[in-house]
């Protein structure tokens, strides 16, 4: 089982601040999670995150408006099922995860922790954003771990990137109140022509750290886009006491 890196792709991860692996995870087992997915969506086993609660652009204007159903998100998806359970422990992505962080890695229940859905129609798109706006670590020093299920692409909302962007020193004013970057800021128009769409497949794998900005489209296909995602910290980078990153707990998952 192949989970070391390279020295070039962990220089790569440093520069760049996203690293994708192709075809990591076996069909078979991709296609377990689906169905296992969509058993869960069609009974709203909770916890879920609405699109109409969670109020994106776009999004229905309330729980009972047509859409208001719609799931952004299943919550809690280490509890969910065992194959989510040993996804988030796979040898593949904790070796990896390992040499990224020089450090024993550590799993955060508290943020991603969750299958992703993208729907048809309701499914809202995601401005610029870093993961590290609304998490308290004493280092802001996250990694990523996202799953494609099925092809993630333009069409269907797939992933954006601004490559170095985790290096970046931004100012309070290129970011809204929820520390988007703002898209009627003059400056920012630089930083948005950098993204660059990473197209995703069955199986697909990218790490990418918590400060590097990334965005998402709306789904314009007939078919819900599907992804797991989970967050790793070093060891030494514990969560603030009392933040809301410190609730859920942490699971230490490698020595």
């Amino acid at each position: 089982m192949d989970t070391a890196l390279s020295s070039e792709q962990i220089a790569q991860f440093e520069r760049d601040g996203y690293l994708v692996f192709r075809k990591m995870l076996e069909p078979a087992a991709c296609e377990h999670m689906l169905s296992v997915a969509k058993t869960q969506l069609h009974e709203a086993q909770q916890p879920l995150e609405y699109e109409a609660v969670l109020g994106y652009p776009g999004a229905p204007a309330s729980l009972d408006a047509e859409g208001g159903r719609t799931v952004r998100r299943l919550r809690g998806a280490y509890d969910r099922d065992a194959c989510f359970h040993d996804w988030a422990r796979d040898p593949r992505v904790v070796g990896k995860l390992r040499q990224l962080f020089d450090e024993p890695v550590c799993l955060t229940l508290a943020h991603h922790n969750s299958v992703m859905t993208k729907h048809p129609q309701f499914g809202t798109a995601t401005g610029w954003h870093r993961d590290i706006r609304y998490w308290s670590f004493t280092k802001p020093d996250l990694i990523c771990v996202w799953l494609a299920l099925g092809d993630e692409i333009a069409s269907n909302g797939g992933l954006k990137f601004i490559p170095g962007s985790h290096r970046l020193a931004i100012a309070r004013e290129q970011l809204d109140e929820l520390d988007f970057l703002r898209p009627d800021y003059a400056p920012n128009q630089a930083l948005f022509a950098q993204g660059k769409p990473v197209d995703l497949h069955q199986g697909d794998v990218v790490f990418f750290h918590s400060q590097l900005f990334h965005a998402a489209g709306v789904n314009t296909t007939s078919s819900v886009k599907t992804s797991v995602a989970f967050a790793y910290h070093g060891n030494s980078n514990q969560p603030v006491t009392g933040s809301k990153s410190a609730t859920a707990g942490d699971i230490v998952i490698s020595d």
